[in-house]
């Protein structure tokens, strides 16, 4: 006699992966339900109405009767969690690329970012001596957490919602007492003639510090960000020695950056 057998659980994720996989469900569905999510990740409903808490403190849902519907964000300064869902592939190979460049026993800065991150994540996977990283974002000290090998030194100060980022003069502070290696920069915009730009007027400040205290400066970004401007600049094209981005790039773009004497590397 054939054994029955019931329908597999559901695979659990860990918080920011769930948390992630709602975005992008509100944004290809439109909509979210606290049912459909309980049984589509097996928890419970207690922790998906915390998850639709967050989203919507993070400015990436709304939340509805019953569930959650799609934010509308500023164009300006788009929550994380949605900026993780978009390009995803692009920025998973620059992260790959740019992890790449690190060597055993550097000091290195991660910038907040989607695609900084995916460089944290690449890290995680390489086994190090001894590797030392600073960084003002939460999401990536989180992943570098528990490698005995990687000393994270996170910067204060005060947190950016959209970009769990820690911004202010605290943050300044700190940073003016350390020097690194490489710092990974990621941007908002990039224009060949006014340089790379952020929304937010106290990240460019910590940036342009954290690009004054590093020997190799390397902007990370996929190009949809080639050709944008945001409010505030935190470095010239200049300030830059390496430009990671994917093959889609303009190629007039890419000639204007090489005229400068950055180096561009296409993934």
């Amino acid at each position: 006699m054939s054994e029955r057998r019931g329908k597999a659980p559901p695979k659990k994720l860990l918080i920011e992966e769930r948390r992630r996989a709602i975005v992008e469900l509100l944004r290809q569905e439109g909509r979210v339900t606290v049912d459909n999510l309980v049984a589509r990740y097996g928890v419970s409903a207690v922790t998906i109405r915390g998850d639709l808490e967050a989203l919507e403190l993070a400015g990436s849902a709304k939340r509805s009767h019953g569930g959650a519907v799609p934010a509308e964000p500023s164009p300006q300064d788009v929550p994380l969690l949605i900026k993780e869902t978009r390009r995803l592939a692009e920025k998973r190979r620059i992260g790959d690329a740019a992890a790449r460049m690190v060597g055993d026993g550097e000091t290195i800065i991660l910038d907040s970012g989607s695609t900084t991150v995916e460089i944290a994540r690449c890290i995680r996977q390489r086994k190090w001596t001894s590797l030392t990283v600073i960084t003002n974002a939460l999401n990536i000290a989180l992943e570098l957490s528990g490698l005995p090998t990687v000393r994270v030194m996170m910067l204060g100060g005060m947190l950016r919602q959209t970009s769990y980022s820690l911004v202010g003069m605290d943050a300044e502070r700190a940073l003016s007492r350390l020097s690194a290696d490489r710092l990974f920069l990621g941007v908002d915009g990039l224009d060949t003639k006014i340089g790379v730009t952020t929304p937010d007027p106290q990240e460019a400040s910590l940036n342009a510090l954290m690009v004054k205290c590093s020997r190799e400066v390397v902007a990370v970004l996929d190009a949809s960000k080639i050709g944008q401007r945001s409010l505030a600049v935190i470095t010239p094209i200049t300030g830059l020695n390496v430009v990671i981005t994917d093959t889609s790039a303009p190629k007039d773009a890419i000639h204007a950056l090489r005229e400068q004497g950055v180096e561009v590397q296409l993934v």
